[in-house]
């Protein structure tokens, strides 16, 4: 099966084709991840993108349904160096050209990534057309330049959960897992740890949420409901939460006014608040700041984040392409973290509401877990909150 990747430039790269035999029109990224392809495919944030991995081999270890981030895959399609063509782990339980064929999703390998990746980091990331059907050149290059790009889009509305629903209340999915020794005899309880009581009540936002995260936030003792993106704030008043919890999410965040109207009430309603990526940038727009895109974005698992108040280095998970204006906040807001490569806001904390959020993904999956403790210190605001 062959396939053509086509930018908005007019650059092409034709390659072999794998997974699903279809077209997809999005924004071309790159990401510098060595593991976890399925946990990217399944991350709601990259809904609306063809991601490129930096890393040439891909695939070797399958698919399992234990890794999933989320209730599908959310990538556009899919561009490789090399897919291997043999899976070879225990967990295993399909190739990956099998998956993306399964969910509709058109791969391409053989392409030079390296030029790829370099092309996108001094132009930026662009339209492009993915695909492995009978498509020109010509019309594939036309087809990227007519869409119309993810600055303006709100793609929340389209990855959230339609309806509210309470976060692994049978306590079967969200413990660390372990490895087994002789026979299971608790099926998938075996394979977990125990978990803390959960005894704070708190409310999680979905723009796009990762299934790691609520993990997390149940590993410390919370009781998380999820509620759609298009909650009011006082829809979530209404369930008393001691905190509420600002996910991740694809798509412009200027597009969702909303979320920024209810973050902005939650704010004023003096709910301890934190959020994450699309949830930080969320955050300090209903505190009155502005974003903007980035050239190319922060994606993969080695981003380095400086702590401005621990003065201190975390190695982050990150997945994003807009940011936040430090120079557009308000004199309440504090900028107390910093990406080391470009110096963009990775992190801010309100001088007097409790609110704080970061860029990148404490819950990594894929990822380094430095920042971990962030769950943490969000359970530690709700308490002496009292």
């Amino acid at each position: 099966m062959q396939a053509i990747l086509a930018l908005e430039d007019g650059s092409v790269w034709h390659g072999e084709g794998f997974g699903a035999k279809a077209t997809f029109v999005g924004e071309v990224c790159f990401n510098t991840s060595m593991t976890g392809y399925q946990e990217i495919l399944t991350d709601p944030s990259y809904f609306g993108q063809i991601v490129t991995m930096t890393y040439p081999h891909i695939g070797n270890y399958g698919v399992n349904a234990l890794d999933v981030e989320s209730w599908k895959p959310h990538v556009g399609g899919f561009v490789v160096r090399e897919v291997s063509p043999v899976v070879s782990n225990w967990r295993a339980e399909e190739s990956l050209p099998a998956y993306l064929d399964r969910h509709g999703i058109p791969g391409i390998q053989g392409v030079d990534t390296r030029a790829l990746t370099r092309r996108l980091r001094v132009d930026g990331a662009m339209k492009g057309v993915l695909s492995t059907e009978d498509l020109s050149p010509e019309a594939a290059v036309a087809r990227a330049r007519e869409w119309s790009g993810l600055v303006g889009a709100d793609y929340a509305r389209e990855v959230t959960h339609k309806e509210a629903f309470a976060w692994d209340d049978d306590e079967s999915c969200s413990g660390d897992f372990r490895l087994p020794f002789g026979p299971d005899e608790n099926g998938m309880k075996g394979l977990r740890h125990p978990l803390p009581p959960a005894e704070i009540p708190i409310v999680a936002y979905d723009f796009g949420i990762k299934y790691n995260i609520l993990r997390r936030l149940r590993q410390h003792g919370f009781k998380v409901r999820v509620v759609p993106a298009h909650t009011t704030a006082e829809e979530v008043l209404r369930h008393r939460p001691a905190g509420v919890f600002l996910s991740n999410g694809p798509g412009d965040p200027a597009a969702v006014g909303y979320a920024i109207r209810a973050v902005g009430e939650l704010v004023q309603a003096g709910v301890p608040i934190f959020g994450i990526c699309l949830g930080h940038q969320i955050l300090a727009l209903a505190l009155g700041g502005r974003t903007f895109k980035l050239k190319f974005g922060h994606r993969g698992a080695n981003q380095p984040v400086k702590d401005l108040d621990r003065e201190v280095v975390e190695i982050t998970s990150q997945n994003h392409g807009f940011a936040v204006d430090p120079d557009r906040l308000p004199g309440d807001v504090v900028v107390n973290r910093i990406n080391l490569n470009d110096q963009t806001v990775e992190g801010l904390r309100h001088r007097s509401r409790p609110a704080f959020c970061v860029q990148y993904h404490p819950e990594a999956s894929p990822g380094p877990h430095d920042s971990k403790p962030l769950f943490g210190e969000f359970r530690e605001l709700i308490e002496k909150r009292g």
